[in-house]
């Protein structure tokens, strides 16, 4: 989902040792809505780019409200990503083809009706189906049955114009429900990972509510996580409150939890030294020079912690055909010395990166960039001379709400003097416009993109974002290669297998640099005096069920 270290090795997950994890309960004490300390939380947030629809949601400003209001089939554990069961009450496979999941009974949703197999399965077919232009479809796309479900025209914008383009069917083949708290799974292949994935935002339930009216139910959403929606004020804040009749082994503390939404990092770290926030989910990279947050926040009040993110800048050759020469960005890539912007930017926080996977995933492979994400003057120029050049203005776009200005603009002015393109940083006024921008291929040049993982898996950085048709390809990449080691790892025997097939893949990718890589992301967070236990999740997410009020 989150397209945007903690200093830890995730554990690889086999389909088979997540089967073997024992029902319900977490490693920490969240419990159930027992023993929470009452009062109310307010981290900083921003714009969601759609409505609060877990299918549609493939963003941090409108995932991380859905992840502190949404349960799933799994939960991942807030120290080391690892699967445990959550709604399920058993994950069964022989053949990693063929599943069968069993509910908890009494799992309830906020409108207090009882989560059941037909709301996972009738969820899952309206976030498949096509027509519904659903970010989440494609990942669907293993279960048997998924290409019915989708359009069939050439216009990539709606592949479903014309009469002859519609969809097969509504539903999903692969799945069926076999009583209220039964459903089978069955993959057009196998998917060794498949019951690692279920814990993603994606395949969370719906209430028979939502399907009334879908648009509406996206503006008042009803989940079964220890939180409910309350109330959402446009460009203001979104406001959720303790769910008294929570099911789950996960409760949440605070009575309530707000996002309030800011317009850049920089304001939002104004209002926490100002007492108007409790939490700063990252801390501005203006504020790491000289450690200066360090001394503005107090002894106990912040945290470092490397997550999962992994930052680059993105190109679509197919929207700006100045970039359709891979040499050419490559030059690009060599004249970024991404250990000064590392070091003068962000105060040496974060680690130049080799490749678009996390360090903290099981099957990362440094180095996988090759060359080209070493800093090369000379060579640069004598590729981006092989490649024909870049005539005219080269813009670097960036979310002006993410605190991106200092580093998109060092990052120019290297391309600048490096290899004399004239590099230019332009802000979009939030992230949800520039993720709507991209998604009509609006954005030539080139624009800031990261990636926070969805589930620990180093597939989770490969086949969501640039396999063909993916819901987060801006990129608009097709490599028949990348995509046939994709299917090959996927359908592997076991994980040591398919991570190497992955390895080769994002190698193939790292050869075609659609994605420049360019460092390693860390989890800074701070906090007021008011709230204590503040911990920060693989994910880079601030644990807010587990946040207490003074």
């Amino acid at each position: 989902m989150r397209v945007k270290s903690r200093s830890m090795a995730v554990a690889s997950i086999s389909a088979v040792a997540l089967l073997a994890t024992a029902c319900g309960g977490s490693s920490d004490d969240g419990g159930g809505g027992e023993g929470g300390s009452g009062g109310e939380v307010v981290v900083n947030g921003c714009t969601p780019e759609n409505p609060l629809v877990a299918g549609n949601t493939a963003e941090t400003c409108g995932g991380n409200v859905l992840d502190t209001i949404t349960a799933k089939l799994i939960h991942y554990d807030s120290k080391t990503a690892e699967p445990e069961m959550d709604i399920a009450k058993s994950i069964d496979t022989k053949d990693n083809q063929h599943f069968t999941v069993k509910l908890k009974k009494g799992y309830k949703f906020h409108d207090g009706t009882e989560v059941k197999a037909k709301n996972f399965v009738d969820a899952w077919n309206y976030t498949a189906y096509g027509p519904n232009a659903q970010q989440g479809s494609y990942f669907f796309e293993p279960i048997k049955g998924y290409a019915d479900t989708q359009c069939t025209g050439d216009d990539e914008e709606d592949p479903c114009k014309g009469s002859g383009n519609k969809a097969k069917s509504k539903k999903l083949s692969g799945l069926k429900v076999v009583d209220d708290h039964t459903f089978t799974i069955e993959t057009t292949e196998k998917v060794s990972n498949l019951p690692l994935r279920l814990g993603y935002t994606a395949f969370a339930p719906q209430p028979d509510s939502f399907f009334k009216d879908p648009e509406k139910a996206g503006q008042n959403p009803v989940a079964a996580g220890p939180y409910k929606f309350d109330s959402w004020t446009k460009n203001q804040s979104i406001k959720l409150s303790k769910f008294d009749d929570y099911s789950g082994e996960f409760g949440g503390k605070a009575d309530k939890i707000t996002f309030k939404i800011f317009k850049t990092q920089e304001a939002a770290y104004t209002a926490l030294l100002g007492g108007e926030i409790d939490i700063i989910d990252q801390v501005p990279s203006n504020a790491l020079v000289g450690d200066k947050f360090k001394s503005d926040l107090g002894d106990g009040k912040y945290l470092e912690e490397p997550n999962s993110t992994s930052q680059w800048v993105g190109m679509n050759p197919h929207v700006d055909k100045k970039l359709s020469d891979v040499n050419v960005r490559r030059a690009i890539s060599m004249a970024i010395d991404r250990k000064t912007i590392t070091k003068q930017i962000f105060d040496g926080a974060y680690e130049p990166s080799t490749g678009v996977v996390s360090p903290v995933v099981d099957g990362f492979k440094k180095g996988q960039c090759g060359e080209y994400c070493t800093f090369d003057p000379a060579k640069a120029k004598k590729l981006l001379k092989k490649g024909g050049g870049y005539d005219g203005k080269l813009e670097l776009t960036y979310n002006g709400d993410g605190g991106h200005k200092e580093w998109t603009e060092a990052v120019c002015n290297q391309i600048k003097n490096n290899i004399g393109i004239n590099c230019v940083a332009t802000p979009t006024v939030d992230f949800a416009t520039m993720l709507t921008k991209l998604g009509k291929n609006e954005l030539k040049g080139m624009w800031r993109m990261g990636w926070v993982m969805d589930y620990p898996s180093i597939e989770n950085y490969l086949t969501p974002i640039f396999s063909k048709g993916a819901s987060s390809n801006y990129y608009q990449y097709d490599n028949p290669e990348f995509e046939k080691l994709l299917k090959q790892a996927a359908a592997a025997d076991d994980q040591e297998e398919a991570n190497k097939l992955y390895q080769k893949a994002e190698r193939v990718l790292e050869k075609d640099m659609v994605a420049i890589p360019l460092w390693y992301g860390k989890a800074i967070m701070g906090w007021s005096d008011d709230v204590d236990n503040v911990k920060s999740d693989p994910f880079g997410n601030p644990v807010l069920n587990e946040v207490t009020v003074n």
